[in-house]
């Protein structure tokens, strides 16, 4: 297996277009109800983000809407409506770290990532919401503004394509605990996050569920005030031990490599035990953060696996929409 040196899937490949006509008219219907704005919200009301003054209108304007503070300095009534977050403002964080190089189905974890945020880009796009994303790498996070329309997620994706690979053992201040923090911290409009991570940590060989991972924390944050989609990008070679002979072992973000002999059985069964207990760790801390989690693998059809989750997910919807016992809407 050799490094990568450029994308593996291309940007035609991302997001069918007739998958994509056909999820648009069957699923995205069912993300209504889940998501913010057009997309109706969680929580009933006509919004919570503040607009501009206003004059106050006498007998249509309610007055407990008044804006004190501008009616004061400008002696003339004045109120402040509430934005019905009516435009979806949706930002993903792509984890670009040397692991998300791995792939063995003829795609990379990387790319899987990348079109797995073409597909929820592309049925974000209904109402005209707005698009952008941070492409973390270990020395620096680029950021790519959130603009609307299909051109526009078009030349987001591209732009994720054309990023260059990140070689093995590359090191920087950004790892997937400090990308979630910047993403809370710059981008304070309430909203849907996506998360596109392998969520493995270098040197994180703890694998007691009960332990959380260094990223949970920042993540739970992230979730108090936005809808929060983690996307897990696993290849089925780490999860499923080939017998292959002798092989060696390394990884790609610190120094550890081993020489393993796959046909062993024995060595193959602890492994493929400590992969189920580390994803079984990734999953318990996604839960415990409050966020929505799929799975996404090298080999399935990732159009497929997003469907499915959301037409799930729109079950969870229903039931939270759903108004108290004996009240009507």
């Amino acid at each position: 297996m050799r490094e990568p040196t450029g994308a593996t899937i291309p940007l035609s490949k991302l997001a069918p277009e007739q998958a994509l006509k056909r999820l648009e008219l069957a699923v995205v219907r069912r993300m209504e109800g889940y998501l913010h704005g057009d997309h109706r919200g969680l929580l009933p009301g006509s919004g919570s983000e503040t607009n501009d003054a206003r004059l106050y209108v006498p007998g249509q304007d309610d007055v407990r809407k008044m804006d004190w503070a501008v009616t004061a300095r400008t002696q003339t009534p004045h109120v402040r409506d509430t934005i019905a977050d009516r435009e979806l403002e949706v930002w993903a964080l792509l984890d670009a770290t040397p692991s998300m190089n791995w792939g063995t189905e003829g795609v990379t974890k990387r790319d899987l990532g990348i079109a797995a945020i073409a597909t929820i880009g592309f049925l974000s796009q209904k109402m005209g919401d707005r698009f952008g994303a941070f492409i973390m790498r270990p020395e620096a996070l680029v950021r790519i503004p959130a603009r609307s329309g299909r051109m526009a997620l078009y030349a987001l994706l591209r732009k994720m394509l054309t990023e260059p690979v990140v070689p093995d053992h590359a090191s920087g201040p950004y790892s997937l605990t400090q990308g979630i923090d910047q993403l809370a911290r710059t981008q304070r409009r309430r909203g849907l996050r996506v998360v596109v991570s392998d969520f493995l940590s270098p040197d994180d060989t703890e694998l007691d569920p009960s332990t959380p991972p260094e990223w949970e924390r920042p993540l739970r944050r992230l979730a108090v005030k936005n809808q929060v989609i983690c996307v897990e990008v696993v290849d089925r070679r780490e999860v499923e031990f080939p017998d292959v002979g002798d092989i060696l072992i390394r990884d790609p973000e610190s120094d550890f490599a081993r020489y393993i002999n796959t046909s062993d059985a024995a060595a193959r069964e602890r492994f493929n035990a400590a992969s189920s207990a580390q994803r079984e760790r990734i999953r318990v801390a996604l839960r415990r953060a409050g966020v929505a989690h799929i799975q996404l693998r090298t080999d399935r059809d990732w159009v497929e696996d997003i469907a499915r989750f959301v037409l799930s997910y729109r079950r969870v919807a229903s039931q939270l929409h759903q108004p108290p016992q004996g009240v009507s809407r």
